[in-house]
């Protein structure tokens, strides 16, 4: 979805002077994870100093992943192996709640509510708590919403008659 719509390439933004930032980070050697900044442990959150670097800014979480290309095929198979998963879950959940040979619209809402959880719903926390513009996160939502459509869609046409 994110190459055939264009629509969430505004969700991202270049850093301002990105050449001298990533020299700068460059030279801390970081490792992949996740970073935050500035950084305190729970008995230094209302440290002055702490609150001072705060105010001062910038505040924020970082990302760090390896270095080159991005690996699509590597991604591609690990979303695939996740779609996989949602959907055994899902077939689960189903099977449990719905017998075989109901209706198209029942098997649909079931399936479609289960799927809609877990691609759509989880993407609400990165808006809470990572900082994630609400415009980002609507459109994930979004995207959820048409994942657990279409995987609705599906195990209603497939279940068993």
């Amino acid at each position: 979805m994110h190459m055939v719509l264009r629509y969430h390439h505004s969700d991202y933004s270049q850093l301002p002077d990105e050449d001298r930032i990533l020299a700068t980070l460059r030279t801390a050697v970081l490792k992949r994870g996740f970073y935050i900044f500035p950084f305190c442990t729970h008995k230094d959150m209302k440290s002055p100093a702490l609150i001072e670097k705060q105010k001062k800014g910038p505040v924020g979480f970082m990302t760090i992943v390896p270095s080159g290309p991005p690996a699509m095929p590597k991604f591609l198979i690990q979303w695939f192996v996740y779609c996989l998963l949602i959907g055994f879950f899902v077939a689960y959940l189903t099977s449990h709640t719905v017998a075989p040979g109901a209706n198209y619209l029942v098997v649909f809402r079931v399936v479609g509510t289960a799927a809609f959880l877990a691609y759509g719903l989880g993407h609400v926390s990165n808006g809470i708590w990572k900082g994630q513009t609400w415009s980002s996160t609507i459109k994930e939502v979004a995207d959820g919403l048409v994942y657990g459509l279409l995987t609705a869609g599906t195990f209603g046409w497939l279940w068993p008659r």
